[in-house]
């Protein structure tokens, strides 16, 4: 098992670069055994929805993709991370099936939160439910129907294939620990899904509630103690919470970066962005994208709401000249792409953008490989997206499955072996093999917050090595020095 490295991750699904885990070892070696040093496979579980984020159960790998001997062998090779849901289960687990048949006397009754019994007099007040983080328009829960006919009102925060779970309730801890302890033999790094939506306490937005959300963090790290697996939170929110997360010694995002980079590229401007990267954490996991699309949320009190808004017009702009081409009877079947979140009593926003980040940026190779150097030159890991690691335009064909598969294109052998030979993705493999290797990178970071707006300086040193990116975002030219072993100075330039 690869322990932690500061080294390119990727991030995919189990059957998107190739068919299966087999197939996905395979292309790794032939094409990225240099480029790569991590690989998070996103959920590889037998499940029932949401692409395998609604979990039946931890202990088998899906059949489709393959074996835990597969697994064992990628883990030989390279780091690997896992996702766990902490806040829910698929409604087809055990648990909850038990839980569906025995009703009360089901050994799994208090691990599931029933609506009536969470709110102090049976059902939220009207400023209860203002004051929800609400992801559905039609609020958190949903009535499910026992097998003896009796109907039950359960929290459900996300898809109808997933219930949430109380992390208080003995059988949850007992979940936790027979499974978190299980992914510890095989994996160094485990995500934490969907954490912030764990600490539930009535009158509240249930959304990374303190000091709730420290209480139910630390039931769930208790089964890792001891097994040296660290913990990486994944959380879409504004960038204190990162930093709250990351000063409890935890792995964190950034999340915020992608919508920066684009507001950057777009405009010339480097205010915002230098700001960010003055104040970010540096146990952190970078990002451009991810399988959910391009986090907008993160991004706040970074940007002004006006800001934002502008990056977003100009990719919803250009995802929508793609989705206009399809034919009318696919149009009819959706109407929004971007996914929106309602906090409190404001109105909906726009919570992630649809699409690649290639896309989004209107397929521009110049500012798409400025915008990854940045990323890499970006304290933390830089984790890769599949998708951006082939700089994968929006596969609108997909729509007529999901809308949220416009970013989530499954790749054959055959089109990875042709798309890797792509010029502009071959100098990006050639930064990432830099990046991956030369010692600065583990040491200080320093920005020259004195240049011109529009411009941008990174610096990395250790003991003798120095290396330093220097881009002006208006032009997307730029140019990367470096001190070899010799002493002498070595560049690469746009």
């Amino acid at each position: 098992m690869q322990p932690i490295k500061n080294q390119c991750m990727l991030i995919t699904y189990a059957n998107s670069m190739g068919r299966n885990l087999g197939e996905l070892e395979q292309v790794l070696d032939t094409y990225f055994s240099r480029e790569l040093g991590g690989v998070h496979i996103l959920p590889f579980y037998p499940s029932s929805g949401d692409r395998g984020f609604a979990v039946i159960e931890y202990d088998r790998v899906d059949p489709a993709f393959g074996s835990w001997d597969n697994i064992r062998s990628l883990s030989e090779k390279y780091l690997l991370a896992a996702d766990f849901m902490l806040n829910h289960v698929s409604i087809r687990s055990k648990e909850f099936r038990d839980y569906m048949k025995n009703g009360d006397a089901s050994p799994y009754r208090d691990m599931f939160i029933r609506w009536e019994e969470f709110w102090p007099e049976g059902a939220p007040t009207e400023s209860d439910l203002m004051a929800l983080y609400s992801r559905k328009p039609q609020g958190p829960s949903k009535v499910f129907t026992r097998d003896d006919g009796t109907e039950v009102r359960l929290w459900n925060t996300f898809y109808d294939e997933q219930v949430d779970i109380d992390a208080h309730a003995q059988a949850t801890k007992d979940y936790y620990n027979r499974n978190l302890k299980h992914l510890a033999s095989y994996f160094p790094l485990i995500r934490f899904d969907a954490l912030a939506y764990l600490s539930k306490v009535p009158g509240t937005s249930c959304f990374f509630v303190e000091p709730e959300i420290w209480e139910v963090l630390d039931i769930s790290l208790e089964p890792l103690k001891g097994t040296g697996t660290q913990v990486l939170a994944e959380i879409h929110e504004q960038y204190h919470i990162q930093k709250a997360i990351a000063e409890q010694g935890h792995w964190v995002y950034d999340f915020a970066l992608p919508l920066l980079l684009l507001h950057s590229l777009q405009t010339g401007r480097t205010d915002r962005l230098r700001h960010w990267l003055k104040i970010c954490p540096h146990n952190q996991f970078t990002t451009l994208d991810t399988h959910d699309g391009i986090g907008v949320v993160d991004a706040a009190l970074l940007m002004t709401d006006e800001e934002m808004d502008q990056v977003c017009e100009v990719v919803s702009a250009r995802f929508q000249e793609g989705w206009s081409q399809l034919p009318k009877d696919v149009q009819s079947r959706f109407t929004m792409f971007n996914s929106q979140i309602r906090k409190g009593e404001t109105k909906a926003k726009v919570y992630q953008l649809a699409g690649t980040f290639y896309s989004a940026m209107g397929e521009d190779d110049d500012g798409y490989l400025l915008a990854r150097i940045v990323q890499f030159f970006t304290p933390g890991i830089p984790q890769i997206y599949y998708v951006g690691l082939l700089a994968g335009v929006n596969d609108f064909d997909a729509l007529v499955e999901s809308p949220r598969d416009v970013n989530r294109h499954n790749y054959t052998i055959d089109e990875i072996a042709a798309r890797v030979q792509y010029p502009m993705l071959q100098r990006m493999y050639e930064i990432m093999r830099f990046r991956n290797n030369y010692p600065a990178f583990d040491g200080a970071f320093t920005l020259d917050d004195t240049l011109e707006n529009g411009l941008l300086d990174m610096t990395w040193t250790k003991e003798n090595y120095r290396t330093t990116l220097r881009a002006d975002l208006r032009t997307k030219e730029w140019t990367i020095t470096w001190v070899d072993e010799a002493g002498a100075v070595q560049q690469m330039h746009s």
